[in-house]
C-alpha cells in the first residue's frame, strides 16, 4: 500500500519572539511572564481573530501564526507593533516587552495535530530573527504581495544569508530603521497649512526615575501653552508621548507627525535646584535652530517654563510681537506643592484604568485641598468620572454624578479662561450628568481658547453625537485624530466615529470604526457594544452574536435596561436605533446576577 502524500499548502507565515526574554525572566519571572500572557490574551489573540489568522502555536517567547492572505499578515503585524509601542511609552524601559516579527509566503507541510513545518515556516523564523526589535522583516515573496496595498513603507535590506537556509533571501523592513522599542514606519504626513510642532519627552536626568512624573509635566505645561497660540498647529500630549524613552530620528519623527519642528531636551533636579535644557529642530532637514539652557530654584519652575516657550516661539517667527508671547505665559497654579499632586494625577488619567483613575482623583483632590483656586485641578477631578461610566466602576452612580457636577461646576467658575477645566467639565456634564447642550457650549469654549487641544475635539465628537450632530461630530473626531495621530487612547476616538456612523445607518462603516477601536484596546466595552449592534443592524448576525460573546465576557453585568441610561441621547430615534441594535444583536434585557 502507498505511503500518504502529506498535505501541502500555501500560506503567509508570521513568527514573533519576544527580545531579551531570558533577561526579562531572569530580572522578573511572573511579572513578565503574566504581562505576556496578558498581551497574547488582549492584544494579540484578537488581533490575529480580527485578520482572520490562526495561531498555530506558542512557546515561551514565541507565536507562529498562520494566515490565508499576505496583507492581512502584514496589517495584523503592524496593528501589534503600533499597540505594543503605545503600551510601552508607558512602561519603565527594563520591564518593556518587544517583538521582532518575520513574515514569508511559501510552501508548508501540514502535520496531523495542525502543525506547519517545511522551508516556508523556517524562513519566517530566520526572518524574524533579522528583524529589529519593534519591527517586521518581509521575505520577496512577501513583499511582491503587499506593496501598494498596505499603509507602510518598505526598505530593501537586499539578498540576506539566513542560517541554515540554503539560498540567500531577498529582505524588506517594515519602515526605515529605527531605534529599538520603535514602532512600524508610517505614511508620511502631509504638514499643516501653518508652523507645526511637537514636543517630545524630556529626558529625565535626575537619576531617580519617581521623578519622570515631573519631566513629563514640565512637557505638559509647554505643550499647554504653545497650543494657545492660534497660528500654530501643535501636535497633542499623548502621541508625542510614544515616543518616551527611546532614542529617536527628528527626520522620522516629523513625517510621521506631520509637522515641521520638534523640541527635545531635558530636566535635571538635584534638592531645590532645576535645570532645563531645550532645542528645536526643522524635521526637514535635520538642523537645531535653537538651543538654551535654563536654571533655577525650583520654586522659579514657572519662570523656567515661560522661557522656554517664549524662546521656542521667537526661533519659529522672529517677528512675533511679543504680545502673543504673554498670552502663553499662564501659570495653573501659584501653589508648587499643589502643582506637584496635579502633575502626579495627570500621570494616573493617561494610564486610564481603574486603579490608574481612582490614584488620580486622590492627587487631584490633594491638589484642590493645598489651592482651593487651582481650576484644571476641580476640572481633571470632575473628568475621573468619565471613565468610570463609561467602564461600569461607579459603586453609588447618584452620588458620583452629584458629586462630578459638583466639581465641574467649581471648575467652569474659577476657570473661565482655562481650556482644560472648560474641556473636562464640559463633557463631564454632558456625558456623566446628563446637560449635554450646556456641556457643549462649554467644551466650545475651551476650543476657542485652545484650538490645539485634541481632547476637546475628541470630547466635543461625542457631545455632537449626544445632539444627534453626527457629520458635525465625525469631522471634529477626525481633527482630534489628525492633532494627535498616536495618541495610545486613539480607541476612544474610534469608538465615537464608530457610533456615529451607526446613528447615521451607516453600519458597515460602524463595524469597521469599532474593530479599529476594539484591536487598539481589546478590553474597552464601548466599541463592543457598537459593534454588536451595528453588525446586527447590518445583518451580520454571527459577527453581531460573537461581538455579545466578547461583551458578556467583558462586562456581564451590562444589559438592555443599563443600555436605555448609557448615552444622554436628546434625539429619541438614536436611543431606539442602539437599543434595537443590541437587542438583535441578542443583548439580554437584564444584567446577569
Amino acid at each position: 500500500m502507498a505511503e500518504a502524500r502529506p498535505q501541502r499548502r500555501l500560506a503567509a507565515i508570521l513568527a514573533a519572539d519576544v527580545v531579551g526574554y531570558s533577561r526579562l525572566v531572569g530580572a522578573e519571572e511572573e511579572g513578565t511572564i503574566a504581562r505576556l500572557r496578558t498581551l497574547r490574551d488582549e492584544l494579540i489573540s484578537p488581533t490575529v481573530s480580527a485578520y482572520r489568522g490562526r495561531i498555530i502555536k506558542t512557546t515561551g517567547d514565541g507565536l507562529l501564526i498562520e494566515f490565508a492572505s499576505v496583507v492581512d499578515a502584514v496589517r495584523a503585524a503592524l496593528e501589534v507593533q503600533r499597540a505594543m509601542a503605545a503600551q510601552n511609552a508607558e512602561i519603565a524601559a527594563d520591564k518593556r516587552i518587544e517583538f521582532r516579527i518575520g513574515i514569508n509566503l511559501g510552501d508548508v507541510v501540514v502535520e496531523s495535530d495542525g502543525d506547519l513545518v517545511g522551508d516556508g515556516v523556517n524562513v519566517a523564523a530566520r526572518l524574524e530573527a533579522v528583524a529589529e526589535p519593534g519591527g517586521i522583516c518581509l521575505s520577496r515573496s512577501v513583499y511582491d504581495q503587499v506593496k501598494g496595498k498596505v499603509d507602510a513603507e518598505f526598505v530593501d535590506l537586499g539578498d540576506q544569508n539566513l542560517k541554515n537556509i540554503a539560498q540567500p533571501i531577498r529582505s524588506y523592513r517594515v519602515g526605515s530603521s529605527r531605534a529599538a522599542g520603535a514602532a512600524p514606519e508610517m505614511p508620511a504626513l502631509s504638514l499643516p497649512d501653518k508652523p507645526s510642532i511637537a514636543v517630545l519627552p524630556f529626558e529625565n536626568m535626575s537619576g531617580d526615575p519617581e521623578q519622570d512624573y515631573f519631566a513629563d509635566g514640565i512637557v505638559e505645561e509647554i505643550i499647554t501653552a504653545l497650543s494657545r497660540m492660534r497660528w500654530l498647529f501643535v501636535i497633542a500630549r499623548n502621541s508625542s508621548f510614544t515616543y518616551k524613552g527611546r532614542a529617536v530620528d527628528v527626520k522620522q519623527v516629523g513625517r510621521e507627525l506631520g509637522v515641521r519642528y520638534v523640541l527635545e531636551g531635558s530636566v535635571r533636579r538635584s534638592g531645590s535646584k532645576v535645570r532645563i535644557t531645550g532645542q528645536l529642530i526643522d524635521t526637514s532637514i535635520g538642523i537645531h535652530l535653537w538651543a538654551d539652557r535654563f536654571d533655577g530654584g525650583i520654586e522659579d519652575i514657572f519662570d523656567l517654563q515661560d522661557q522656554i516657550t517664549a524662546s521656542v516661539i521667537g526661533a519659529i517667527a522672529p517677528k512675533l510681537e511679543q504680545a502673543e508671547i504673554d498670552r502663553s505665559k499662564r501659570k495653573p497654579t501659584e501653589r508648587l506643592d499643589a502643582y506637584d499632586y496635579y502633575l502626579r494625577g495627570l500621570a494616573g488619567v493617561h494610564r486610564w484604568t481603574r486603579e490608574g483613575t481612582e490614584q488620580a482623583l486622590l492627587y487631584f483632590r490633594r491638589a484642590i485641598e493645598l489651592d482651593l483656586d487651582f481650576a484644571a485641578a476641580y476640572g481633571m477631578a470632575a473628568g475621573c468620572s468619565i471613565s468610570r461610566k463609561a467602564s461600569g466602576w461607579m459603586a453609588d452612580r447618584a452620588q458620583e454624578t452629584a458629586e462630578a457636577e459638583r466639581l465641574a461646576r467649581r471648575a467652569i467658575e474659577l476657570g473661565k479662561d482655562d481650556p482644560i477645566a472648560l474641556c473636562w467639565s464640559g463633557i463631564t456634564l454632558a456625558y456623566v450628568v446628563g446637560e449635554v447642550e450646556e456641556g457643549a457650549a462649554f467644551i466650545d469654549r475651551a476650543l476657542v481658547l485652545d484650538p490645539n487641544y485634541a481632547p476637546a475635539w475628541g470630547f466635543s465628537g461625542w457631545a455632537r453625537i449626544f445632539l444627534g450632530q453626527m457629520d458635525l461630530a465625525i469631522q471634529h473626531l477626525a481633527h482630534a485624530v489628525r492633532l494627535s495621530p498616536l495618541d495610545p487612547l486613539i480607541y476612544n476616538v474610534f469608538s465615537a466615529t464608530a457610533l456615529a456612523h451607526f446613528l447615521s445607518g451607516r453600519h458597515d462603516e460602524a463595524c469597521s470604526w469599532a474593530e479599529r477601536a476594539m484591536r487598539a484596546a481589546p478590553s474597552r466595552v464601548t466599541p463592543v457594544r457598537t459593534l454588536a449592534a451595528s453588525c446586527a443592524m447590518a445583518g451580520r448576525m454571527e459577527e453581531a452574536h460573537k461581538a455579545i460573546e466578547r461583551l458578556r465576557q467583558i462586562d456581564p453585568k451590562f444589559g438592555i435596561a443599563d443600555a436605555q441610561h448609557h448615552w444622554p441621547f436628546r434625539r429619541r430615534q438614536d436611543l431606539e436605533r442602539y437599543m434595537e441594535g443590541l437587542r438583535r444583536a441578542g443583548l439580554p434585557d437584564s444584567a446577569v446576577t
